[in-house]
């Protein structure tokens, strides 16, 4: 019994299987959802350099929004619209806010949200 303990070395084909299904899920999965990361990434820096815009308080509403459009256009934002951007302008005053959500099918009906909020407000109220 002891020289047949010895003789068995390896994996077996059933646990090579499930090691390449679990490893097979994980690159699925980060293909699937990394995609998201990287479109709110560039909301994130469209949102940071419109923050950062010195006249931003006494632009319009509407020069506001053109203003977002052309950078979503500009970085091929795909998962926003202008009824996710909700701006309240006030004199001297500005908040943004951009909600969102992206539902991701994985595979059949298994599927995955993610949920973006990013704001900002300038100005005194």
């Amino acid at each position: 019994m002891n020289n047949a303990m010895q003789k068995q070395k390896g994996l077996t084909l059933i646990s090579i299987v499930f090691i390449l299904v679990f490893i097979g899920s994980v690159v699925l999965l980060v293909l699937k959802i990394a995609p998201i990361y990287m479109n709110h990434n560039n909301v994130a820096n469209a949102v940071e350099a419109l923050k950062e815009m010195p006249e931003i308080t006494r632009m319009s509403r509407r020069e506001i929004e053109m203003t977002l459009l052309k950078r979503f256009n500009l970085n091929y934002v795909e998962d926003v619209t202008m009824d996710d951007v909700e701006i309240v302008k006030r004199p001297g005053y500005v908040k943004v806010r951009i909600a969102y959500e992206v539902v991701q099918p994985i595979v059949g009906n298994l599927s995955v949200l993610v949920e973006f909020d990013d704001s900002f407000e300038k100005g005194g109220e």
